[in-house]
């Protein structure tokens, strides 16, 4: 058994145990021999107190095999969840492969000195334990277009009847991504990733081109890759990444609501906030045809998802207290006056470093959701989007997104990875009580502090469980990135 194995095998069973995915928590035990776990080939596993996002996991020095933990999945899980349950063996499989080939590679990658975006790519997901996986892919394929490689590449690309692009859609490519390729009267061009030329060849009407010379680099998000420094694209891809269910083409509309969010957010920002100008895409009635163009700011522009990558805090220096000064006062203005709660975490966004000044940069914000009845109370238009879904007046709905989002992925997963335990629960505990207490008594100031400083548990999201285990039909998902029913000890608190 190799370390990665056991290093992953301990990751799933702890996402499991914090999903109590077929009940598994019920199984854990107490006894002289302290807090420990059963699993199906009889092997008991110690277990330790989780700190952070649920009560237990896998205890330092217990050392797992994938199987094993496959092997317990299978005994607990549900008949009707069979599919799910296959599809997350191969997700397992394939992040036990990712880990692998990049340990192979990662010397040679970081003796080039790579990006901040490579090297936010050396960072796993803080709770998703197969963030490495991208089923269906080679090894050849990886390292040829996944950020952790610091891969660079052509673009494929596309002849697209202008008829067939949606309302809004820019029908030129920015000038430094545009190859010059010649098109009929009636087309459009449009980049193709390479991964996604196979099914672009399939749209009816569309002539695909080939590649031609704009070599592109691939962001942490792998189907936003960099054109220059200041300028990315955005392209589907035909996998899934974060769970079976979490596709990373681009569904019709996603793009347009994404735009609408961005000027919302603009009015609404703070002078230290940025907003990345998303406003220039294509897209067409086929997910795996559109591109968006995404200007990015002056300055030195650092992933947060890099921050707990090793060395970058020791070049940027201690900005994790400015940075959730930045982070929490933003995100609880949002919340309290307007109802805005943004599925902003630690890949959507940035720091942006000129000379002695910080800023928050804030990028995709498709799944933002948004009040309609607060943004109308407070005179601001409320914006039409096509995905209903981004638009909810429930307020423990808006807290639910900041406690998942906000609270734990954009501001304990960096602050707990750079601070020890004591000193990072003291800050993300005295910096959200200060963004609060600016609001007094304000009801949705007093249901945010009730749901975060003062609550013995704080809610978790499913995402194993919604995203590849349980079919949206049997878990009742409207949308996999916001299932919740698990929760974890409240690490705001004071010991």
């Amino acid at each position: 058994m190799s370390a990665r194995e056991a290093y992953l095998a301990a990751r799933v069973l702890n996402a499991l145990l914090r999903e109590d995915y077929g009940g598994l928590a019920s199984r854990v035990t107490r006894s002289r021999e302290g807090v420990g776990l059963m699993l199906a080939d009889g092997r008991w596993v110690r277990l330790a107190p989780g700190l952070l996002f649920q009560d237990f996991v896998v205890a330092e020095g217990e050392r797992l095999g994938l199987e094993q933990v496959l092997e317990t999945l299978v005994e607990v899980a549900d008949p009707a969840d069979a599919e799910g349950v296959s599809a997350f063996f191969e997700e397992c499989v394939a992040a036990l492969a990712a880990l692998e080939l990049h340990d192979t590679r990662a010397e040679e990658v970081l003796a080039r000195r790579p990006s901040y975006e490579t090297r936010a790519a050396f960072v796993d997901h803080p709770v998703y334990p197969t963030s490495r996986a991208r089923p269906g892919l080679s090894e050849d394929e990886l390292v040829a277009y996944a950020p952790e490689f610091e891969p660079s590449f052509e673009l494929w690309w596309a002849a697209v009847p202008r008829g067939a692009l949606a309302p809004g859609s820019a029908v030129r490519l920015p000038a430094e991504a545009d190859p010059g390729l010649p098109v009929g009267a009636g087309e459009a061009l449009f980049p193709v990733h390479p991964l996604t030329a196979g099914e672009v060849r399939k749209i009816d009407g569309v002539r695909l081109l080939g590649q031609a010379a704009v070599t592109v680099r691939p962001t942490l998000s792998m189907r936003t890759v960099e054109v220059t420094p200041r300028l990315h694209l955005k392209l589907p891809l035909p996998i899934s990444t974060l769970g079976a269910a979490n596709r990373r083409s681009i569904k019709p509309g996603t793009l347009r609501d994404a735009a609408a969010a961005e000027l919302l957010l603009r009015e609404l920002a703070d002078p230290d906030v940025l907003l990345a100008d998303e406003q220039t895409y294509a897209q067409t009635g086929d997910e795996h045809l559109a591109w968006m163009a995404r200007r990015l700011p002056e300055g030195d522009v650092v992933p947060v998802a890099a921050l707990n990558a090793p060395g970058v805090l020791d070049e940027v220096g201690d900005v994790v207290p400015g940075y959730l000064r930045l982070l929490l006062r933003w995100n609880v203005r949002l919340f309290v006056r307007y109802g805005v709660a943004l599925e902003a975490h630690q890949q959507n966004l940035a720091l942006v470093l000129t000379g002695d000044r910080m800023r928050l940069l804030v990028k995709d914000n498709d799944g933002l959701l948004a009040s309609p009845a607060r943004l109308a109370a407070a005179g601001v238009a409320v914006p039409e989007f096509g995905d209903e879904r981004m638009l909810n007046d429930d307020p423990h709905a808006l807290a639910d997104v900041f406690v998942t989002i906000t609270l734990h992925l954009a501001a304990a997963a960096v602050t707990f990875g750079a601070l020890p335990h004591a000193r990072a629960s003291a800050l993300l505990r005295d910096t959200l009580a200060e963004a609060l207490a600016e609001y007094g008594d304000d009801p949705m100031a007093r249901l945010l502090r009730a749901r975060t400083l003062d609550a013995a548990r704080l809610t978790g999201k499913s995402m194993i469980t919604a995203g590849t285990l349980v079919a949206k039909e049997r878990s009742g998902a409207r949308d996999v990135n916001k299932f919740y029913g698990t929760s974890g000890p409240n690490y705001l608190r004071r010991a």
